[in-house]
């Protein structure tokens, strides 16, 4: 297994802020929230204790694609645990970038009312011009970590 050593950094820094969006956000941070949008942005208004420990639960969940790329960086003399780092930091790169694109298309179709989304416009246009393509940025950066 080849490393890209430049997309395995920008993977971690990528992760470490995007986990660190949802820690601020379980300390009580309302800085970003409204894009989000829908009944994520009404709960964050007035959370429940089980709301906040979900968030942090996310937080944590997502540092486990640091763990990951930190795992890729190490030369494994076991082929079946560098075939196992191989496989899946490419499915999480596919899929963090499908999550990304589907909800992009999703997003869109809801602009155009094809669908019908609980998004008022500033959190669609925030969705479409940042997060969606934050997902899929993080994807990429995955994806490429790693090469035969």
């Amino acid at each position: 297994m080849k490393r890209n050593y430049w997309s395995i950094v920008m993977g971690m820094v990528w992760t470490v802020l995007f986990a660190g969006m949802s820690f601020y956000w379980a300390m009580g941070g309302l800085l970003g929230v409204r894009s989000l949008g829908g009944s994520i942005y009404e709960m964050s208004l007035n959370p429940e204790p089980s709301f906040i420990v979900i968030i942090w639960l996310t937080g944590v969940f997502k540092l486990f694609g640091f763990v990951l790329l930190l795992m890729v960086l190490i030369k494994w003399h076991n082929i079946t645990i560098t075939k196992i780092l191989y496989y899946l930091t490419k499915i999480a790169g596919v899929a963090l970038f499908l999550y990304g694109l589907l909800n992009f298309i999703t997003i869109t179709l809801s602009a155009f009312d094809v669908l019908d989304f609980d998004l008022d416009s500033y959190a669609t246009f925030w969705r479409l011009v940042f997060w969606e393509p934050f997902w899929m940025l993080g994807g990429i950066f995955y994806f490429f970590s790693v090469r035969k």
